[in-house]
């Protein structure tokens, strides 16, 4: 029993920097980890970085490697993207999602998550 909740989305200009948050309801926040998505129009939802449990582990999509990071308070039951030198390519609906934390399969695919928010729209404009 997750809820979640994305916020911090909206226009940016190619260069700049923005950053999503993703608030998370429970005290078992630390038990999940946490992934972003992205799905812009006419494309699959795909995914951009996740982080493990106790932010130990973090992996990215390569075209974001360096310029988007990944992070998670669980004091706050909070995780974040920081999007610097956003591109226009990085343009859609950025969704937080969340799965109970397990070592039997990867987090690259949105069916490997138990959880999700209602996206925030990003455009990066040039």
């Amino acid at each position: 029993q997750v809820q979640l909740v994305e916020s911090g989305g909206g226009l940016v200009q190619a260069g700049g920097s923005l950053r999503l948050s993703c608030a998370a309801s429970g005290r078992t926040f630390s038990n999940y980890a946490m992934g972003w998505f992205r799905q812009a129009p006419g494309k699959e939802r795909e995914f951009v970085s996740a982080i493990s449990t106790s932010g130990g582990t973090t992996d990215y999509l390569d075209s974001v490697k360096g310029r988007f990071t990944i992070s998670r308070d669980n004091a706050k039951n909070t995780v974040y993207l920081q999007m610097n030198s956003p591109k226009p390519e990085d343009t859609a609906v950025y969704y937080c999602a969340a799965r109970l934390a397990r070592y039997d399969s990867t987090w690259f695919k949105p069916f490997q998550y138990d959880y999700w928010g209602q996206g925030t729209q990003v455009i990066v404009s040039s």
